[in-house]
C-alpha cells in the first residue's frame, strides 16, 4: 500500500472513530470519569402517598444502583433535608457507609439549602462534605413536640375514654393531663438518641471537628463559614464545579433514581417493603404536611 493510500486510510478510520464517539453516550466512552448522583431531599420519615419523604426503603434502590455502576470514580449525594426520624436517618447513613466500604468508592456529600439534624447525619456518611456558602448545617440534637388538649375537650364537654393493658401504654397522651414521670422518661430516651448522634458525628468527622463540644452538640445550626470553622464540613462549593475540578471537564454525573411504577411513585416505602398501599385520611395528610412544614420553617425555609 502506498503512503498516500495509507494516509487516506488513517484519515478514514479517524473520521469513522469520531462519528462513532459522537453517538456513543459519554458515560460509555473510554477515559471519561463517572460519578453517579443520588438525591436525598425532603423530611425524613414523614411519608404519605401524596407527600413522600425520605426512608431507607424509598432510597435503597437508588443507592444500590449508584454504587454498582461500573467504572464509577465516586458517588455523590445531593442532600437537602431538615431532618426528621432519627431511626430512618441512621438506617440511610448505615447503608451508605456499608456500600462505600463494600465497593471501595469515596462518597462526597453536597449540601444544598440545609443538612440539619437527620439531614446532617446522612451527610456524615460521606468521606467529604461540601456545601454552598448559604447552606444551613448542624442541629445535632433531638426534639419532640406535642400538643395538650385535655383542658380544651373538658370545656366543650368531651370525655376522654382510654382502655389499655400496660401501665405506660398511654404515656404522653395529648388528651390526658401531662405527668412529670412521663416527661422524665421521654427525656431519658431523647438523651440516649442524642448521645448516639454525638458518637456518630465524632466517629465520622474525627479530628476534623474543631469546635467545643458544648457548642457543636447543642442543637444549634450555622451557615457554611461557621460550620467550616467548627469542622462540620470540609469546603464550600457546588456539585458540578467540585466534580469537574476533581475528575475533569468531561466528568459524567448521571442522576440515579429508584425505578418504580405508578403505585411506587406515590408511596416509595410501600412498594419497596412489599406492603399493600392504604390511602391515608385527609386529616393524616394534613398533619404530616404540617409536621414537615414545621421542620423546614425552623431553618427559615
Amino acid at each position: 500500500m502506498t503512503s498516500a493510500a495509507n494516509e487516506h486510510l488513517h484519515q478514514l478510520l479517524a473520521s469513522l472513530s469520531d462519528r462513532v464517539r459522537r453517538i456513543v453516550p459519554r458515560r460509555w466512552r473510554a477515559g471519561v470519569a463517572i460519578v453517579p448522583v443520588v438525591r436525598l431531599a425532603g423530611a425524613i420519615g414523614f411519608v404519605t402517598p401524596l407527600k413522600p419523604g425520605l426512608t431507607l426503603a424509598g432510597v435503597a434502590r437508588a443507592l444500590d444502583k449508584a454504587f454498582n455502576i461500573r467504572g464509577a470514580k465516586a458517588v455523590a449525594l445531593a442532600i437537602n433535608s431538615p431532618g426528621g426520624s432519627a431511626a430512618q436517618s441512621h438506617l440511610i447513613y448505615q447503608r451508605i457507609r456499608q456500600l462505600g466500604a463494600e465497593k471501595q468508592l469515596p462518597v462526597i456529600a453536597f449540601v444544598e439549602d440545609v443538612a440539619a439534624s437527620g439531614g446532617y447525619m446522612m451527610a456524615c456518611a460521606a468521606d467529604e462534605i461540601v456545601c454552598d456558602p448559604s447552606s444551613i448545617v448542624g442541629s445535632i440534637g433531638v426534639v419532640g413536640a406535642f400538643f395538650g388538649f385535655h383542658e380544651a375537650i373538658s370545656k366543650i364537654g368531651i370525655e376522654r375514654r382510654v382502655y389499655s393493658s400496660g401501665e405506660r401504654k398511654v404515656m404522653l397522651d395529648p388528651f390526658l393531663p401531662e405527668k412529670p414521670e412521663d416527661v422524665e422518661r421521654l427525656r431519658v430516651i431523647q438523651t440516649t438518641i442524642h448521645e448516639n448522634f454525638i458518637g456518630l458525628v465524632k466517629a465520622s468527622r474525627g479530628t476534623r471537628l474543631s469546635g467545643p463540644e458544648k457548642t457543636l452538640f447543642s442543637g444549634e445550626f450555622w451557615t457554611a463559614d461557621t460550620a467550616l470553622g467548627l469542622g462540620l464540613v470540609d469546603r464550600p462549593g457546588d456539585l458540578r464545579s467540585v466534580l469537574r475540578e476533581r475528575y475533569g471537564e468531561d466528568v459524567v454525573t448521571p442522576l440515579i433514581v429508584s425505578s418504580r411504577g405508578w403505585l411506587g411513585r406515590l408511596s416509595p416505602s410501600a412498594e419497596a417493603a412489599g406492603r399493600t398501599w392504604d390511602r391515608p385520611s385527609l386529616a393524616e395528610e394534613v398533619v404530616s404536611a404540617i409536621e414537615a412544614r414545621a421542620l423546614w420553617a425552623r431553618y427559615g425555609l
